[in-house]
C-alpha cells in the first residue's frame, strides 16, 4: 500500500507508479535521475508501440506519428515528470493497439496482440483504477457502433478469457489493499470515481485540493496538451484541396474513424466534468498523433511537411529551454532543491531545517526526509520558543519561508534571524539559540 504520510495509507491511486519508482531507487538510490527515469522509458516504449504499429503500413508514417507525440507538450512533460498518468497509457496505449490489431492484424498477430487489450487493462486498473477501462471501452464502443462492427468484435476477441486474465492480475492487489487499511474502497471508488468528476470544487479530497473549472475545460486543456501542432498543423492543410490524394480503402477508413474515438475520448467523458487537470487529455494523445501523421503522410509535399514538423520540434525544444532557464534564475517550479543545497553548504553539526506551510514532498525528497515541515508561522514560533530559541546559546536552526512570511515571525525572532539568501522561491534564514 502507497502512504501518503507516516501513518496515512495514500487511497487516491493504485500503486504501480509507486512500484516503478521504488524500484528505480531500489537499483539506482535516491536521486531525481532514478525518480523520472522510469517514466522516460515507459515515454519510449509507447513511442515504439506507435512505430511499430504506424510502420506496418508505412515507414514515414511511423517516423511523423512518433515525432508528434513526442514533440506534443503533454507527452514532453509527462516524460520527465514523477505521476500516475504515464503508467496509465501504457496500459491504455497497450488495450487500444490490442483490440485493433487482434481485429485487423495478420493471423499470427491476431493471436499474440488480442492479449494485450486485457493485459493494458489491468495495467491501467494497477495504473490509475477504473478510469482505465472506461478510457478503453468508451471509444471502442463508439467505433464499433458507428461502423456495423460489434458482432465482429464479439467473435474475435476472447472477452471471457480475457476478463478472467484482467481480474487475475489486477483484483488481488484491491482486496489486499481493503484487507489491510479498511475503507479504501469505498474512498477510491466512489470518492476518487465518482465524487471527484461530478462535484466541482469535492471537498472529500484526503489529500489535496480539488481542481474547480468550467465544464468542458478538458477541450482547451487538449488543444494545449496538443501543442505546438494545435497552431502548427492547420498551416499544413492551405492549399491541399489542390494536390491530388487517393482515396483510403474502406479498412483505412475504419482505421481512421477509431483513431478519432480513441483520441477524442477522454475528452468526451470528462466534458461534464469540473475537477480536472490537463493530464486528463494524455491518453488520447497517441490516437491523435497516428491520426496526424497517416494525414500528413498522403501530403506529396514533402517537404513543406517536413519544414512544419521541424517547425515544431524547434518551437518546443526552445519554449521548454527558456523555461528552463527561467526556474533556475527564479525557481518558477517552486522546487526546495536549491534551498536544500543551501542549508547543506552553511550548516554546521546536526542543525535543524524549517520549512513553513504544511506537508510538501519536494522538501521532504531533498532533505532525505531530515526536513521539518510545520503548518503555519505560529506552529514555527512555538517549535522556536520551544528549543529554547529566546534564551542564549550556540546551537544554529534554518528556517526556509516563502511568500514574505518572515513579516509574520513575532519581532521576539524576526529581530534575531540572519537572512541567508533567496534561493528559488525560499528565503533562508538561519538563527541560533
Amino acid at each position: 500500500t502507497p502512504w501518503y504520510d507516516y501513518g496515512v495509507p495514500f487511497w487516491a491511486k493504485p500503486p504501480l507508479s509507486t512500484w516503478m519508482t521504488a524500484i528505480s531507487f531500489k537499483l539506482l538510490g535516491v536521486n531525481e535521475f532514478a525518480a523520472r527515469l522510469p517514466y522516460f522509458l515507459a515515454a519510449i516504449f509507447i513511442a515504439w508501440l506507435v512505430w511499430d504499429w504506424m510502420r506496418q503500413r508505412s515507414a514515414r508514417g511511423a517516423l511523423l506519428a512518433t515525432t508528434l507525440l513526442s514533440g506534443s507538450a503533454l507527452y514532453f512533460v509527462a516524460a520527465g515528470a514523477v505521476m500516475t498518468d504515464m503508467a496509465l497509457l501504457v496500459g491504455t496505449m497497450l488495450a487500444m493497439r490490442g483490440f485493433w490489431l487482434g481485429l485487423y492484424g495478420d493471423e499470427p498477430q491476431r493471436r499474440r496482440e488480442r492479449w494485450l487489450l486485457f493485459v493494458g487493462l489491468a495495467i491501467g486498473l494497477l495504473a490509475k483504477g477504473p478510469i482505465a477501462v472506461v478510457l478503453a471501452a468508451l471509444p471502442v464502443a463508439l467505433w464499433a457502433a458507428t461502423t456495423g462492427n460489434i458482432g465482429s468484435a464479439w467473435r474475435a476477441l476472447p472477452w471471457l478469457r480475457g476478463g478472467v486474465l484482467m481480474f487475475a492480475l489486477a483484483a488481488p492487489w484491491y482486496l489486499l489493499a481493503e484487507q489491510r487499511t479498511p475503507g479504501f474502497l469505498n474512498y477510491f471508488l466512489i470518492g476518487e470515481h465518482w465524487y471527484r468528476f461530478t462535484v466541482p470544487g469535492w471537498s472529500g479530497d484526503r489529500y489535496g485540493v480539488a481542481h474547480a473549472v468550467p465544464r468542458g475545460t478538458i477541450w482547451l486543456y487538449a488543444l494545449g496538451a496538443c501543442a505546438p501542432w494545435t497552431f502548427l498543423l492547420p498551416f499544413a492543410a492551405i492549399g491541399r484541396r489542390s494536390v491530388e490524394t487517393p482515396a483510403s480503402p474502406p479498412e483505412e477508413r475504419a482505421r481512421g474513424r477509431y483513431l478519432l474515438c480513441w483520441g477524442l475520448a477522454p475528452c468526451v467523458f470528462f466534458t461534464a466534468s469540473g475537477n480536472i487537470i490537463w493530464t486528463y487529455a494524455l491518453p488520447g494523445l497517441p490516437a491523435l498523433a497516428m491520426l496526424a501523421a497517416g494525414w500528413l503522410d498522403r501530403d506529396p509535399r514533402r517537404r513543406r511537411v517536413d519544414t512544419f514538423v521541424a517547425a515544431g520540434i524547434l518551437f518546443l525544444s526552445l519554449s521548454f529551454g527558456g523555461m528552463l532557464i527561467t526556474e533556475q534564475l527564479t525557481g518558477a517550479f517552486k522546487s526546495a532543491k536549491a534551498v536544500v543545497a543551501a542549508y547543506e553548504t552553511r550548516k554546521s553539526g546536526n542543525a535543524a531545517l524549517l520549512f513553513v506551510g504544511g506537508h510538501r514532498y519536494s522538501p521532504a525528497f531533498y532533505s532525505r526526509g531530515k526536513a521539518e515541515q510545520l503548518v503555519d508561522v505560529p506552529a514555527l514560533a512555538e517549535r522556536l520558543r520551544r528549543e529554547g530559541a529566546v534564551g542564549g546559546g550556540s546551537s544554529e536552526v534554518f528556517i526556509a519561508l516563502r511568500d514574505r512570511q518572515d513579516r509574520q515571525l513575532p519581532s521576539e525572532f524576526r529581530e534575531r534571524v540572519k537572512f541567508q539568501g533567496r534561493f528559488g522561491n525560499y528565503e533562508l534564514f538561519s538563527m541560533r539559540h
